[in-house]
Protein backbone atom coordinates (compact mmCIF):
# COMPACT_ATOMS: atom_id res chain seq x y z
CA UNK A 1 0.00 0.00 0.00
CA UNK A 2 2.93 2.25 0.96
CA UNK A 3 3.82 2.61 -2.46
CA UNK A 4 0.57 3.27 -4.09
CA UNK A 5 0.46 6.65 -1.31
CA UNK A 6 0.79 10.38 -2.42
CA UNK A 7 2.83 12.45 -0.08
CA UNK A 8 1.15 15.61 1.16
CA UNK A 9 3.28 18.71 1.98
CA UNK A 10 4.71 18.16 5.25
CA UNK A 11 5.30 21.21 7.52
CA UNK A 12 8.38 20.31 8.82
CA UNK A 13 7.87 22.88 12.13
CA UNK A 14 4.44 20.72 13.19
CA UNK A 15 6.31 17.65 12.80
CA UNK A 16 9.33 18.39 15.15
CA UNK A 17 6.69 19.26 17.81
CA UNK A 18 4.70 16.03 17.34
CA UNK A 19 7.97 13.89 17.37
CA UNK A 20 6.64 11.22 14.92
CA UNK A 21 9.60 9.56 13.21
CA UNK A 22 7.57 9.42 10.32
CA UNK A 23 6.73 13.43 9.76
CA UNK A 24 10.51 13.39 10.66
CA UNK A 25 12.12 11.71 7.94
CA UNK A 26 9.49 12.90 5.37
CA UNK A 27 7.23 10.35 4.61
CA UNK A 28 3.63 10.65 4.49
CA UNK A 29 1.86 8.87 8.27
CA UNK A 30 -0.16 6.00 7.85
CA UNK A 31 -4.03 6.46 7.91
CA UNK A 32 -3.66 5.33 11.56
CA UNK A 33 -0.80 7.49 12.39
CA UNK A 34 -3.18 10.58 11.61
CA UNK A 35 -5.96 9.50 12.71
CA UNK A 36 -4.17 8.94 15.89
CA UNK A 37 -2.27 12.14 15.70
CA UNK A 38 -5.15 13.95 15.08
CA UNK A 39 -7.19 12.17 18.09
CA UNK A 40 -4.53 13.53 20.40
CA UNK A 41 -4.77 17.35 19.09
CA UNK A 42 -8.24 17.29 19.34
CA UNK A 43 -7.63 16.34 22.91
CA UNK A 44 -4.86 18.63 23.65
CA UNK A 45 -7.80 21.16 22.26
CA UNK A 46 -10.52 20.32 24.27
CA UNK A 47 -8.36 20.15 27.35
CA UNK A 48 -7.49 23.75 27.42
CA UNK A 49 -4.97 25.52 29.08
CA UNK A 50 -3.21 26.64 25.89
CA UNK A 51 -2.24 30.07 24.81
CA UNK A 52 -4.04 31.57 21.63
CA UNK A 53 -1.09 30.96 19.48
CA UNK A 54 -0.81 27.48 20.55
CA UNK A 55 -3.89 26.23 19.83
CA UNK A 56 -3.81 27.89 16.64
CA UNK A 57 -0.54 25.78 15.76
CA UNK A 58 -2.65 22.38 17.10
CA UNK A 59 -5.77 23.76 15.01
CA UNK A 60 -3.29 24.14 11.46
CA UNK A 61 -1.38 20.51 12.41
CA UNK A 62 -5.27 19.06 12.98
CA UNK A 63 -6.16 20.52 9.37
CA UNK A 64 -3.15 19.13 7.99
CA UNK A 65 -3.53 15.43 9.45
CA UNK A 66 -7.46 15.88 8.70
CA UNK A 67 -6.19 16.23 5.11
CA UNK A 68 -4.09 13.42 5.35
CA UNK A 69 -6.61 11.02 6.45
CA UNK A 70 -8.72 12.09 3.80
CA UNK A 71 -6.57 11.60 0.81
CA UNK A 72 -6.40 7.84 2.65
CA UNK A 73 -9.79 7.59 2.15
CA UNK A 74 -9.87 8.95 -1.31
CA UNK A 75 -7.51 6.64 -2.39
CA UNK A 76 -9.20 3.50 -0.65
CA UNK A 77 -12.32 4.25 -2.35
CA UNK A 78 -10.56 4.54 -5.48
CA UNK A 79 -9.29 1.18 -5.33
CA UNK A 80 -12.56 -0.05 -3.91
CA UNK A 81 -14.35 1.45 -6.95
CA UNK A 82 -11.87 -0.15 -9.33
CA UNK A 83 -11.58 -3.80 -7.56
CA UNK A 84 -15.92 -3.10 -8.05
CA UNK A 85 -15.61 -2.51 -11.72
CA UNK A 86 -13.50 -5.07 -12.40
CA UNK A 87 -15.39 -7.43 -10.47
CA UNK A 88 -18.38 -6.35 -12.63
CA UNK A 89 -16.68 -7.07 -16.05
CA UNK A 90 -17.09 -10.44 -17.60
CA UNK A 91 -14.59 -13.00 -17.29
CA UNK A 92 -13.62 -14.52 -20.78
CA UNK A 93 -14.28 -18.16 -20.78
CA UNK A 94 -12.94 -20.82 -23.46
CA UNK A 95 -9.17 -22.38 -23.42
CA UNK A 96 -7.26 -19.47 -24.28
CA UNK A 97 -8.62 -17.16 -21.05
CA UNK A 98 -7.35 -20.38 -18.07
CA UNK A 99 -4.18 -19.12 -16.19
CA UNK A 100 -2.73 -22.41 -16.69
Amino acid sequence: MSEDRQTPPQDKQASRQDGQASARDGQTPSYEQAREQLTDVVRRLENGGLTLEQSIELWERGERLAAVCEEWLQGARAKLAAAMAQRQEPQPSGPEAAPF
